[in-house]
């Protein structure tokens, strides 16, 4: 097979991206790309298109088509399979899938296209193993931010060391003066100054710190000469106490941080936390309508077999920036799963929607609500639930097998994910007993991270598909009851539903050419476990 190019066309005929894989002139690529257009038919089941010299194989996504331009002697089935893994990757990169989101990331589309095909033939690679080398992420580069950190960490301890032996040798010093006044001044400045040298070390930036630091000093160290005997004036002290108790604050901070260090958890240092909420934005609207189909995954699994709890909860939203756009109804359809339940919102037409599948509102004039302040998750629509008790709904299984061999214990853990989803992002965490240093992983499937203040391992997968339907892992613990690797919990989200609800268009109710709208479709885990 050799493939001559790979680009996105809009349905109009404007090339978004392009990349070119074989000596051609750029004039013959802008004429084969030009002819394209006029050469696909409407109504047609089949995917290609054959000329005298090329053969066009392509693709719709939404409104744009993905498009391979090859020979007439390459193969067609080769041909499908490098369209199939290119659609894979263009919503990997593409958040949105129109003329602006496919050209806001035509340079990461053009890379993943390269490690796709070369020189005009399909590598032998995965939507995951193209992830990863896009990112370029480097060994040699962790090793030495590692050893970079380790050096800065090292060096801030001697300097708290120093800091510590530069006090106690000022005590020392003043411990045989007369009155106690000396020793009280020497520990009062000592302390100060120490615990400015800490703040100096764990923080560069404020500049306001600096001056504020140096009048709260100079203040408490005159309070303490000026006044021996009798209690100071609230003008005098107010200031250097105030400053005072912020340093002492900081400084057990400190402690706290180093005492996390011993227990081996990761402290980010130099970073100060922002007000708001913790949870992560979602992406920012950028059409005027967004349709936003979403499930919640709740289950619970047997260690043995079978399934104790299986149950999903979703929900349609609709979000609409514009006022003007306010007067519409959505046309969707629900799919064949006979399991699934829908419940309309009270204010939507309920017999609309079971005659026509069609969501609009009770009274026609009414408009949606519009603007994103309150409900981030906008105006919900539809709601649906389904419940089971057969495994086959289940779209990830897992398997544990610990087993004792003299003084350890051996511990597979395997899973089996389900064709119907390709699930992102599957995080499976397992329980272990108390130890002292990390398990010995023998075999992965993916990667894994061991929480020692937990006592959790996590096993990572970034992307499960057709390629890597199964996969195992083994690690090695000290001796331990079977049932101490329990309950292990799971999360991951797949960008397809069990409901496969799709919004198929929406329809304006004073006239004119339909709104531009997108969806979002989401799958998500709340509780997912094995017990």
């Amino acid at each position: 097979m050799v493939v001559l190019a790979a680009s996105i066309v809009s349905k109009s005929g404007k090339v978004l991206v392009s990349r070119q894989f074989v000596d051609m002139t750029r004039i013959r690529i802008e004429a084969l790309l030009a002819a394209f257009p006029k050469l696909v038919g409407t109504g047609k089941q089949h995917t290609y298109v054959e000329t005298e010299n090329v053969r066009y194989v392509y693709q719709p996504i939404e409104a744009l088509y993905l498009l391979l331009v090859t020979n007439k002697q390459s193969n067609i089935l080769e041909d499908l399979e490098t369209l199939r893994l290119l659609s894979k990757l263009v919503p990997e990169y593409s958040v949105s899938l129109d003329e602006e989101g496919v050209c806001k990331t035509a340079f990461e589309l053009i890379f993943a296209f390269d490690e796709v095909i070369s020189l005009g033939h399909k590598e032998n690679v995965t939507v995951a193993q193209v992830k990863q080398y896009c990112e370029m992420e480097s060994h040699e580069e962790k090793l030495h931010k590692l050893v970079l950190q380790s050096k800065i960490n090292e060096t801030k301890d001697v300097m708290k060391r120093k800091a510590s032996e530069i006090d106690k040798s000022k005590i020392e010093k003043n411990r045989g003066e007369k009155g106690g006044f000396m020793s009280l001044q020497s520990m009062g400045s000592g302390r100060i100054e120490s615990t400015f040298n800490d703040m100096s070390i764990s923080s560069s930036g404020g500049g306001g710190f600096g001056s504020g630091s140096g009048f709260g000093l100079t203040t408490d160290i005159d309070s303490f000469s000026t006044k021996s005997k009798g209690r100071p004036s609230s003008s005098a002290t107010a200031p250097p106490k105030g400053l005072g108790m912020q340093l002492n604050k900081t400084q057990k901070a400190n402690q706290f941080l180093e005492s996390l260090k011993a227990e081996g958890e990761v402290i980010l240092e130099d970073v100060h936390p922002k007000a708001g909420p913790t949870r992560s934005a979602a992406p920012p609207l950028t059409d005027p309508i967004t349709l936003s189909a979403e499930e919640r995954l709740n289950v619970t699994l047997k260690r043995d077999g079978g399934v104790s709890n299986f149950d999903v909860q979703g929900t349609l939203s609709l979000q609409i920036l514009n006022q003007e756009d306010g007067l519409i109804q959505v046309q969707i359809e629900t799919g064949s799963n006979p399991g699934i339940l829908f419940k309309t919102h009270p204010n939507i037409n309920k017999e609309l929607f079971s005659n026509e599948n069609i969501l609009g509102l009770k009274d026609p004039n009414r408009p949606f609500p519009t603007g994103q302040g309150g409900d981030a998750a906008g105006v919900g629509l539809l709601k649906w639930r389904m419940q089971s008790v057969d495994e086959s709904d289940v779209p990830l299984t897992i398997n544990c097998w610990p087993s004792v061999s003299g003084n350890e214990t051996y511990v597979s853990i395997e899973y089996e994910a389900s064709s119907m989803f390709d699930l992102r992002n599957v995080v499976i965490s397992v329980p272990l007993p108390a130890l002292r240093e990390a398990p010995n992983v023998k075999q992965i499937d993916g990667e894994w991270r061991y929480d020692s203040r937990n006592s959790i391992l996590e096993w990572s997968i970034l992307l499960i598909d057709n390629s890597n339907r199964s996969g195992s892992m083994e690690f090695v613990v000290p001796p331990a009851d079977s049932s101490v690797f329990f309950p292990i919990s799971v999360r991951f989200t797949a960008a397809k539903t069990f409901s496969d609800l799709k919004v198929v268009n929406v329809l304006p109710l004073r006239g004119g050419p339909p709104p531009k709208f997108s969806q979002r479709t989401t799958l998500i885990t709340e509780n997912y476990q094995v017990v």
